[in-house]
């Protein structure tokens, strides 16, 4: 995997006198799964803001997709998907007309709309629920629809945030399985958790601490070089040092 889609160089992001990140570099490339861990208050959210050209740096070099994180935000969005872990579809429309809805937001043909939504369905089995209200479905359910929703028009890359909070583990487990196969489709995913054993599941993963990237390899590498176990136990020496 040599071909990068995010570039990062020296990222600064301040508000006011407080720095929220110090300094950032690293690459991430297609079809990687990417794993961005970080305790809360890390700069693990506005990192991806600023990815996902919705925020501008203070200082630093950040390309995504192609383009430059300064003034081609656009296109940047056109070319990326994005789900956040409190839910990014409508819940008073139905399965079919969030399907539809998106579609239009990304700027997909009718006749290309229509037969995503055809394919989607039988993919996901959800030829019963096509009408039903978003409302209506379990959880486990909106974030599978959810997450194929964020990459419905085949985007570059799709930043998951925090994907699987509070679904149980079997659900879990089917959606990192819906993950490794956009991953092969060449679809790079940047995705935050919680769960470190999710993290394992990752090719590469960063650990952010205070505003700054401490620690970037594989799972494998960063058990070994911090004589650890599991990457739990590698992002507790980090976090809470002794």
């Amino acid at each position: 995997m040599n071909n990068t889609v995010i570039s990062v160089h020296n990222l600064v992001k301040k508000f006011g006198s407080f720095v929220a990140n110090d300094n950032l570099s690293f690459e991430v490339y297609a079809g990687e799964i990417f794993g961005f861990l970080g305790a809360n208050g890390a700069g693990k959210t506005t990192t991806i803001r600023i990815l996902s050209g919705l925020s501008k740096p203070t200082s630093g070099e950040v390309n995504v997709a192609g383009f430059d994180a300064y003034d081609q935000t656009e296109q940047i969005k056109k070319n990326i998907g994005y789900m956040c872990q409190k839910f990014s579809l409508y819940e008073d429309l139905t399965v079919k007309e969030n399907i539809i809805l998106y579609g239009g937001i990304y700027g997909m043909s009718r006749s290309l709309i229509r037969k995503r939504l055809i394919e989607l369905l039988a993919k996901l089995r959800f030829q019963e629920y096509e009408n039903r209200m978003i409302s209506d479905l379990p959880l486990g359910l909106r974030q599978k629809l959810a997450f194929s929703v964020a990459v419905l028009h085949e985007p570059k890359i799709v930043f998951l945030d925090e994907p699987t909070g509070g679904v149980d583990p079997i659900t879990r487990r089917q959606f990192w399985e819906s993950i490794y196969e956009t991953a092969s489709r060449g679809i790079t995913v940047f995705v935050t958790t919680h769960y470190m054993d999710e993290a394992e599941y990752c090719d590469r993963i960063s650990i952010m601490n205070d505003g700054k990237i401490v620690a970037l390899d594989t799972p494998e590498n960063l058990k070994k070089q911090y004589n650890a176990g599991t990457v739990e136990e590698v992002f507790i020496k980090i976090a809470r040092p002794v």
